[in-house]
């Protein structure tokens, strides 16, 4: 009895140890799951998904599943989203970790939603961030162009201010201001072509 009281208690004491340091481990990731910050997100380029942080791409090697219940398939980019949705990133289009899908083109955000009057090639307006910091080439080429579109108007009202003058003269016969009228539509032209 003595002996088996003995063998009981030395089971125990070995068993004890591994007991804690099981306790102790840390629970294995889910599949899928990676190191990333709130403005992380998951890029569709060269037909797969990767993870750009920041200004560096990481590929992917297992779909990813977001906490808000969000799914990318890093393959084939298919996206589903919490209610069951499902869509396709097209290139450039990219899933924030919130789960929300931003668009790179209006043909991509077109195609997300099924409308098919969007061409697919169909982009969005250039955005300009008033807030950044241009070039100097960029400012260079804004100072020409407005410039010249500054000298076009000034010429321009000059020759209304001249059709003016020979309209209200007190001549009794018309006052001819067709050449006043061809360089009036000559100055608006140049204007229109002037970005």
């Amino acid at each position: 009895m003595n002996c088996l009281l003995l063998s009981a208690s030395v089971c125990l004491s070995l068993a004890a140890p591994l007991s804690v340091a099981a306790q102790s481990k840390t629970a294995p990731k889910p599949i899928g799951a990676i190191e990333a910050g709130n403005t992380d997100h998951f890029l569709m380029r060269d037909g797969e998904v990767v993870l750009r942080q920041g200004s560096t791409t990481k590929p992917l090697y297992k779909n990813v599943a977001l906490a808000d219940g969000t799914k990318v398939n890093y393959k084939s980019g298919i996206v589903e989203l919490p209610g069951g949705k499902k869509t396709t990133l097209k290139e450039g289009d990219y899933v924030t970790m919130k789960g929300e899908i931003v668009f790179a083109t209006a043909g991509s955000a077109a195609a997300a939603r099924g409308d098919k009057s969007v061409p697919a090639t169909a982009q969005y307006e250039t955005y300009v961030d008033r807030n950044s910091s241009t070039s100097t080439t960029d400012m260079e080429t804004r100072l020409t162009s407005l410039n010249s579109r500054i000298t076009l108007m000034a010429q321009k009202i000059q020759l209304l201010n001249d059709k003016i003058t020979l309209l209200s003269s007190t001549a009794q016969r018309p006052t001819d201001t067709s050449q006043l009228d061809q360089q009036i539509k000559a100055l608006e032209e140049q204007l229109r072509q002037v970005k």
